[in-house]
């Protein structure tokens, strides 16, 4: 047996931090279950919070404080020893992580599109001019406004119910929301269309969750190392490496998708005006071991095609 092997001592009670929105405990719940699967022996528990990102609902998530909203209490809990670790969708977790804390476990990803949601139409091609579509992400705005110009996209808050709930009340002809989540919910039925990645180019970790710990909690990391995934793990890190270089957050419309093809990580991104004006794109492949550096070269192709002017811009 090696060092290694001997010292690892399998968890007698993991707790986990997460939003209580559905969708934040169908995926704590998911790695719950993974980890007893693991561990027979251990009690798993989930510790529920509200975070500040979920009770703003009536402003853009871009002008209130950007995706940290969504992590700082769990981050808090984590810091407080109330909980080992947290759940996150990695599409919401900030590209910058403060210090203390660490993200070793980024699981399989569930489909990373965008998906088109509509009662009455079938497709984006179908809507009249003027059909209001509501996305909560500038990205998706961005990539819509320069497709698709004659449609009215707009601000759509709240967690997945309370989205679908507005569509069928009539407030928009069609919302866009991430594919993954429908499907994890069990509401797939609900999807017209999925957006390919040459429309509706993904965010950063999109379809991914990733597990957050201390980064002193060693013991942690170990026991949810076999959670990782490394292809999905490879891509999602070039993918925030893009973003992170180009100051990536809710307030750029920037898009960072990373796929592997035979053995090769595939990396595209883009970087664009909210209103669409104007885009610029770049995409590269490499090794995945090199992830993070594929990342940062993306970046600087996308700055050298003008990125930087278009951020100035958005300042």
């Amino acid at each position: 047996m090696s060092a290694t092997s001997a010292e690892f001592n399998p968890p007698e009670r993991i707790v986990i931090a997460t939003r209580e929105s559905r969708l934040a405990l169908w995926q704590a719940e998911h790695v719950k279950a993974r980890l007893e699967a693991l561990y027979p022996g251990c009690r798993v528990e989930l510790l529920g919070m509200t975070t500040r990102g979920d009770q703003i609902l009536d402003r853009p998530l871009a002008k209130v404080g950007g995706k940290g909203l969504f992590v700082k209490e769990l981050e808090a809990a984590l810091l407080e020893g109330r909980a080992d670790i947290a759940v996150h969708s990695m599409k919401d977790v900030p590209m910058q992580l403060a210090e203390p804390f660490a993200l070793p476990c980024i699981s399989e990803r569930e489909v990373p599109l965008d998906a088109f949601v509509s009662p009455r139409y079938a497709s984006l091609d179908e809507l009249p001019p003027g059909a209001v579509v509501g996305t909560s992400s500038l990205r998706r705005e961005s990539q819509l406004h320069a497709m698709y110009p004659m449609l009215a996209v707009t601000s759509l808050r709240g967690n997945l119910d309370t989205r679908l709930r507005k569509l069928d009340e009539g407030q928009y002809d069609a919302i866009i929301l991430a594919a993954a989540g429908l499907k994890r919910l069990g509401l797939a039925d609900r999807i017209r269309s999925e957006l390919p990645s040459e429309v509706s180019l993904p965010a950063a970790g999109q379809g991914a969750l990733g597990i957050e710990c201390l980064a002193s909690r060693k013991d942690v990391a170990a026991w949810l190392a076999p959670l990782n995934d490394a292809d999905t793990s490879a891509c999602v890190r070039a993918e925030r490496a893009v973003s992170r270089a180009l100051a990536g957050s809710c307030e750029v419309p920037l898009g960072a998708y990373a796929e592997i093809r035979a053995g090769k990580l595939w990396l595209r991104g883009f970087v664009a005006l909210p209103d669409g004006s104007r885009i610029v794109r770049a995409e590269l492949e490499g090794n995945p071991a090199d992830c993070e550096t594929l990342g940062l070269a993306l970046a600087a192709d996308l700055r050298e095609q003008g990125a930087e002017e278009i951020l100035a811009q958005i300042g």
